[in-house]
């Protein structure tokens, strides 16, 4: 069944719930130190207030027990500023004082109810006809006369306030998920060739993204950076020094060796390595090519060096599709930031360009870079739509 989206919902004077995935960084204090989530929810939530419609926004933030663990009081403050309207915070998320938060809502006007995840039931995961049975949803449902997902972030999960309330009033997908399954649920119709950049630290995950792209032919060629490529290169038999063969085997990725072997075997030269890495050395950068590894005693491989970067830009540039997924290197640290600065720069120059959330969406934000055609706004939730993997959140709106 196709998706229903705002274009389809009658929106003047009808409370609408809202789930948006706005949890962000934070401050010491409490406060937000990146707005980055509540932006990208910017063009749903304004259409929907200018549409007359009195808006209940749902949204987490922090995991129990961590740091992050905070109350939505400084999003809702920021979105009144993103949005220029009313914005109202309430310290409830579905008792009486939530419902009465949304009922006394006039058109234009919207609410953030207090963070989805101070609800216990909210941590856990349910199919979505059990999830529409949870306090959170059945509490709601009576002053809501539809609902809307547009935390695509959160669409791998399959919690209450994300797969619940499709179960009990009519759902529409926001902007942002319209947007996320129209580009990452259809890679096959990009243009061709497709080069996938596939690095982080992520290498379960990313070795899944791989295989499944390269089997259903979704991708020419994937290009290996980070500590991926390490692990494709310590299955090629390259020596890169004990340090960075502890990190695999600290992180529990010693059979993904194995895997990445099989991926070698079975792909061939349509999985680029890269020829030559780069290592601190006495505070600096150092280069070194494969033929001349391993690194001296307790240096570890952090970056791609430039002969790789080299080579990978020439596959780019004779690419029409160019999907980023991973960072090439410690891009947090200036002295390794240019594999991951050069190579994602140098895909904004293809036909389409499409970044694939996460750490590499946190990258392009750092070093500035524009000119991506799409920009995930997911890190798990675009890693699973890659590898044409259902979303809970997704079927719960197309069911």
């Amino acid at each position: 069944m196709p998706i229903q989206t705002l274009d389809d919902l009658a929106v003047q004077g009808n409370a609408l719930g809202v789930r948006i995935d706005i949890n962000s960084p934070l401050t010491d204090d409490g406060d937000l130190a990146d707005d980055a989530r509540l932006r990208a929810h910017v063009e749903t939530l304004s259409e929907l207030l200018d549409r007359g419609g009195r808006v209940a926004v749902l949204a987490h933030q922090g995991r129990p027990g961590g740091d992050e663990f905070r109350d939505l009081r400084p999003h809702a403050d920021r979105l009144g500023d993103l949005l220029g309207a009313s914005v109202q915070y309430s310290d409830a998320t579905f008792s009486a004082d939530a419902r009465r938060a949304v009922e006394s809502l006039t058109d234009g006007e919207a609410v953030v109810l207090e963070n989805t995840r101070f609800y216990s039931e909210e941590y856990m995961e349910f199919p979505a006809e059990q999830a529409g049975r949870t306090e959170l949803v059945d509490k709601l449902v009576p002053v809501l006369d539809a609902y809307i997902n547009d935390a695509f972030a959160a669409a791998h999960r399959s919690q209450p306030s994300l797969v619940g309330f499709p179960a009990r009033v009519p759902s529409y997908a926001g902007r942002v998920m319209e947007a996320e399954i129209d580009v990452l649920g259809d890679m096959s119709s990009t243009p061709e060739p497709r080069t996938y950049v596939v690095g982080g630290a992520k290498v379960p995950d990313s070795m899944t993204v791989i295989d499944s792209v390269l089997d259903r032919d979704v991708a020419d060629t994937v290009l290996t950076t980070g500590v991926v490529a390490n692990v494709f290169l310590l299955a090629d038999g390259v020596d890169l020094g004990d340090a960075s063969a502890d990190f695999v085997y600290d992180k529990g990725y010693w059979d993904e060796i194995d895997r990445a072997a099989d991926l070698l075997e079975t792909y061939g030269d349509r999985i680029r390595l890269p020829e030559d890495v780069a290592v601190e050395r006495d505070g600096d950068r150092h280069e070194i090519a494969l033929a001349d590894l391993p690194p001296s005693e307790g240096e570890a491989v952090m970056d791609v060096g430039h002969a790789t970067v080299a080579a990978y830009e020439e596959v780019v540039r004779e690419s029409s599709t160019v999907v980023l997924n991973g960072p090439a290197g410690v891009f947090e640290d200036d002295t390794f930031a240019d594999g991951t600065r050069e190579l994602f720069a140098a895909a904004t120059g293809a036909d389409y360009s499409v970044v694939g959330g996460g750490d590499t969406a946190a990258a392009i934000r750092t070093f500035g870079i524009e000119g991506f055609d799409h920009v995930s706004t997911g890190g798990g939730a675009a890693l699973n739509m890659l590898t044409g993997e259902q979303l809970p959140a997704v079927e719960a709106l197309r069911n």
